[in-house]
C-alpha cells in the first residue's frame, strides 16, 4: 500500500508539471492565479502592432504614474484587437500573457529598478493590415455585419470588421451602459460570432456534394426552372421569381437558381450529405485562438424533403459564422487544403528581438484537389456571367458565390452575402462578407469584396 501510494504521488506530481508547462498560458490567465497581477504590477503591458509597424494598441503612462491603454485607431480594430479592462477582448485577451510578461535583458531591468519604473513589456506583431482594415470598414458605413479578409496560402487573417463597433477608449466609460442594455450586440464580433443562415452561398457545399456522389457525370445535369420547385405541400421559389429556364449544372450555381438546387437537394444521400458536412466542421470546434460559435447544421437520414430542400438552399435551420464560410473558400482557393487562421505573427520584446514566432500550419485537409479544382470553377462563372458579374472585367480575375439569405417570415428581408477570393487561377486573398438585411448579394457586398481586392492589389 505505502509504494501504490508514493506510486500514486508521483504520478501527480508528474502530471501536475507536465500540465504547467504544456498549458502555461491557461494557467497565466487565470484570474484566480495570483501571478498574473504580479506580472502586471512589474511590467508594462506590451504594444500590439499591424503588419505594417502601426500602433494598435499601447500603454500610456502620465505624469503621476497612472497607466492607461490607448488604442490610435479608436473603433476601426475594436472587435479584432479588443480591449484590455472589465476583462480582456480580441488580441488583448489572446496574446494577453504575452503582452504582460518582459524579456527585456537583465541590464535594462536593473535600469528600470534603478529609475523606478516597470520593466518593459514583450509587444504583439498582428498580420493586420491597416489599409484593408479601413478600406473593409468604411464599405460596411452604417450597416450592421461583418468582413474577414484572410491569405488561403497561410491563413493569415489580414482584416475583420464587426458592426455595430464601440471605441475601445472609452470602454469604462460606457461599461455598465452595455452591461444595462440586455439587448444590445455592440461587444458581439460578428465575424467570428456571428450565426447567419447563409443563403445562396451554401449551394457550395451542396455543390460539392452532388460533385461527390456524381464525380463523372454532375456536367451532365440538368434542369428547366420555371421560378420555383414544387414538392407535395413545399414549394421552393427563386430569388424574385426570376424564372432561369434551362439549366446545366454550371448555369445553376452561377444564377444561383434556387429552384434547381432544392432539386440536387433532393437527388442527394441525406447521410452522405451529413458526412459532408462533418468533413467541413459544422457542430465542431474550430482549432483557432480567438472566441467563435459553431456553424450548426444536421442531415442525416432522417431528415425531412422539407428540410432537405431549405438545407440544401441555406435556409431552414442552417446557421454559419463568416469566419468558417471564409474557411471553406479558403480552402477551395488552396486546392483543398484549410492552413489554421492566425493573427499573431510574432511576439518581441523591447529591443525587436523575435521571443516567439508564429508559423503557418495546416488545419486539414477538407477536400481533395480535384472537388476543389471544380468549385473554383463553378465560382469563376458566377463572376462571367452569373450573381458576382460587378467583379468581372478587372486587371485580376476573382471567383465566389453570391447569397440573398432571408431571415424573417418577410420574403424581401434578406442578408446579403458574398464570399470569394482573387486571383482566380492563383488565389493570394480571401474575403467573406456578411451585410445584415441589406438584400442582395451581387448589389451590395460585391461591390465591397470589388473594393477590398482593389485596396489589396494596391489599385
Amino acid at each position: 500500500m505505502t509504494y501504490l501510494f508514493v506510486a500514486v504521488f508521483l504520478c501527480m506530481m508528474g502530471y501536475t508539471c507536465h500540465y504547467a508547462v504544456t498549458h502555461q498560458q491557461e494557467l497565466i490567465n487565470n484570474n484566480y492565479n495570483g501571478r498574473q497581477e504580479l506580472l502586471i504590477s512589474q511590467n508594462t503591458r506590451g504594444t500590439i502592432y499591424a503588419a505594417g509597424g502601426q500602433i494598435l494598441a499601447e500603454t500610456k503612462t502620465d505624469e503621476n504614474g497612472k497607466e492607461s491603454r490607448s488604442y490610435p485607431y479608436d473603433n476601426l480594430f475594436a472587435h479584432v484587437v479588443g480591449y484590455a479592462s472589465n476583462g480582456k477582448y480580441g488580441i488583448e485577451s489572446s496574446s494577453n500573457y504575452y503582452l504582460i510578461n518582459s524579456n527585456a535583458k537583465l541590464a535594462d531591468k536593473v535600469a528600470s529598478d534603478v529609475a523606478g519604473v516597470k520593466y518593459p513589456g514583450d509587444s504583439v506583431y498582428t498580420t493586420l493590415d491597416v489599409g484593408v482594415q479601413e478600406v473593409a470598414y468604411q464599405s460596411l458605413g452604417i450597416y450592421k455585419g461583418a468582413i474577414i479578409v484572410s491569405e488561403p496560402s497561410t491563413g493569415k487573417i489580414i482584416a475583420m470588421v464587426s458592426k455595430p463597433d464601440f471605441n475601445p477608449n472609452t470602454i469604462d466609460e460606457i461599461w455598465e451602459e452595455l452591461l444595462e442594455d440586455k439587448e444590445s450586440t455592440v461587444l458581439l464580433n460578428r465575424a467570428t460570432q456571428g450565426l447567419y443562415p447563409p443563403g445562396s452561398t451554401f449551394k457550395i457545399v451542396t455543390a460539392l456534394e452532388y460533385i461527390r456522389e456524381n464525380p463523372d457525370t454532375y456536367n451532365q445535369y440538368t434542369y428547366q426552372c420555371n421560378g420555383r420547385f414544387t414538392h407535395g405541400e413545399d414549394r421552393i421559389n427563386c430569388y424574385h421569381g426570376s424564372v432561369h429556364g434551362y439549366e446545366d449544372f454550371t448555369k445553376s450555381f452561377a444564377k444561383s437558381c434556387n429552384a434547381s438546387f432544392a432539386n440536387i437537394g433532393m437527388q442527394i444521400d441525406r447521410a452522405g450529405f451529413g458526412n459532408t458536412l462533418d468533413s467541413l466542421l459544422f457542430n465542431k470546434e474550430l482549432s483557432v485562438s480567438f472566441a467563435y460559435n459553431q456553424s450548426r447544421l444536421v442531415v442525416d437520414e432522417t431528415t425531412s424533403d422539407s428540410d432537405i430542400m431549405q438545407a440544401a438552399i441555406g435556409q431552414g435551420t442552417t446557421q454559419i459564422t463568416p469566419l468558417h464560410l471564409n474557411m471553406i473558400t479558403c480552402a477551395i482557393a488552396n486546392k483543398g487544403v484549410l492552413m489554421k487562421p492566425y493573427m499573431v505573427e510574432c511576439v518581441k520584446n523591447n529591443e525587436g528581438n523575435i521571443i516567439k514566432q508564429f508559423e503557418s500550419d495546416t488545419y486539414r485537409k477538407l477536400m481533395s484537389e480535384e472537388e476543389a479544382a471544380a468549385l473554383n470553377g463553378l465560382m469563376q462563372e458566377v463572376i462571367k456571367s452569373g450573381t458576382g458579374t460587378k467583379l468581372s472585367g478587372l486587371s485580376y480575375t476573382a471567383a465566389g458565390k453570391t447569397g440573398s439569405a432571408e431571415y424573417n417570415s418577410v420574403k424581401t428581408d434578406s442578408h446579403a452575402w458574398f464570399t470569394g477570393f482573387a486571383p482566380a487561377e492563383n488565389p493570394e486573398v480571401c474575403v467573406t462578407i456578411i451585410i445584415e438585411g441589406a438584400g442582395s448579394g451581387g448589389d451590395y457586398a460585391v461591390p465591397i469584396a470589388k473594393r477590398i481586392f482593389n485596396e489589396y492589389f494596391g489599385l
